[in-house]
Order: structure tokens, then sequence, then C-alpha cells
């Protein structure tokens, strides 16, 4: 009967709607983001907005895809997902010893990511907005020039990508946004947009790993190099793709 109930209490975990989640307030303002507003030096307008203070969930994708079985890896339209989505998880609507409740999701595409935030009246947010909160520490609103938080990244970028991720839940930042530049790579918004040289729009080019040097023809703050790469690894994707360490997080306006 105990054993019973503790199943009960579980699976209930599971489903727990996502519009239970928790954002924090950002005030935005002027950024000298990497990519300049004006392709030359002018610094970015970010509006107000919140962020999901934790990435989303295998134990919070579970309940989606539960609400919305269209988005079920056995039936989702292969032109919104490739064949790696969720596949390390146990079953179509079961998450297993792979994909531990509250590790983030991964092996998402932008299309299941964007119908997700939709899902709790949210969206993806922006390159600026992820890079404007990405780049505190949990004192300083821009630590960027600090070269410890730039190796901090690096560091985290040489672990092996087959190391098992750690639950959410790690420090905050100053505006208590968690697990911002890990666990995982997140999706943005605009993570299409990010390329700068005409000759590398188009995506049905066979020669894909072209894109990686794209991003960074106009990138500020070279030294950066921690961003850059997250601008290549962005830049390389397609909406469909999945991989075993992009998941996301989710905005709203203020």
């Amino acid at each position: 009967m105990r054993n019973r109930l503790a199943l009960a209490l579980l699976g209930l975990i599971l489903v727990l709607p996502a519009v239970a989640a928790d954002y924090a307030a950002l005030p935005g303002g002027r950024f000298a983001s990497v990519l300049p507003a004006d392709g030359k030096a002018a610094p970015a307008q970010i509006a107000p907005f919140r962020l999901r203070t934790e990435p989303v969930t295998n134990a919070e994708f579970l309940a989606f895809v539960k609400a919305y079985p269209e988005w079920r890896r056995d039936r989702v339209a292969s032109i919104l997902a490739d064949r790696r989505y969720l596949s390390h998880w146990a079953g179509a609507d079961t998450l297993g010893s792979e994909a531990l409740p509250r590790q983030p999701v991964t092996r998402v595409s932008w299309f299941a990511a964007r119908a997700y935030c939709e899902s709790e009246g949210a969206r993806l947010p922006s390159w600026y907005e992820w890079e404007y909160a990405a780049a505190a520490d949990a004192t300083r609103r821009d630590a960027r020039s600090d070269p410890a938080w730039r190796e901090k990244l690096l560091s985290w970028y040489s672990r092996p990508s087959s190391a098992p991720l750690s639950d959410v839940g790690g420090a905050p930042n100053v505006y208590g946004v968690r697990d911002i530049t890990k666990p995982v790579w997140e999706w943005v918004d605009d993570f299409n947009a990010l390329l700068v040289a005409s000759d590398s729009r188009d995506q049905n080019d066979p020669d894909v790993l072209k894109f990686c040097g794209a991003g960074a023809v106009s990138l500020q703050e070279k030294e950066n190099y921690a961003v850059l790469m997250r601008i290549a690894m962005l830049s390389a994707l397609k909406a469909a793709d999945t991989t075993n360490n992009m998941g996301f997080r989710c905005a709203k306006p203020e």
C-alpha cells in the first residue's frame, strides 16, 4: 500500500503542469553584445523581461508530452524533430535511468522547445536576452571581463560531452537565474539569425561545418572564446536538430 502511494505521488509530480515554473525579472537596458546591433559596434537595447530561473527538466518535458502527445517521440512529425529526439528516454512517455527527472531535458529540437514555451504562455529568449543573462555571475551583472569567469566557462566546455548531466539547481547568478552556462547549451529564438555572412545563410548546403566559423565574422570581444563557441554551435544547427547537450529555458515579457 505504501509503495502504491509513493508511486502515485511520483506520477503526480511528473505530470505537474509547467506553469509552476519560476521566472526571474531582468531589468534589460543597453548591452554590449559580442554581436553588435548594427554589425559594427552599437550596443543592443534589451527590454525588461522575465527568464526561467532553471532550464526545463526531463520531468517537466515529460508532463508536456503527456499533455501534448503530438510531441511524443513516436508521434512527432519528422520535419519538426530528427531521429535522435528524446532517444535517451526509456520510452515515448517514460524517462528511465538515462534521463533523470531533475536533469535538464536534451535532444529536443527548436520546434519542440518553442512549443513547450508556448504551452506555459512564454517563448524562447532571444540571443541578446540569453547573452545578457549569462553575462552575470553571483555578484556582478557583467562579469565577462574577468579572466576567471571566462576560464570557468571554458573548463566546462572541455568536459566530455558523453558525461552524465548534473541536476538543475546550481548557484544563482545576481538575477536569480541558475545553470544558464552549464550543464547544457540552450536554444534561443533567433538561433538561425546569428549568421552574419550572406554566403553562409544557405542551410541546405551539404558542407554544414562551414557554419562553425560564420558567427565570428563581426564578433566583438574575440577573446571571449566561450561565447564564440556557443554562437558557432547554434549557427551550425537546423531547427529540427537535436543534440546530447542542447536544452532550453523560456522567457516572458516583463
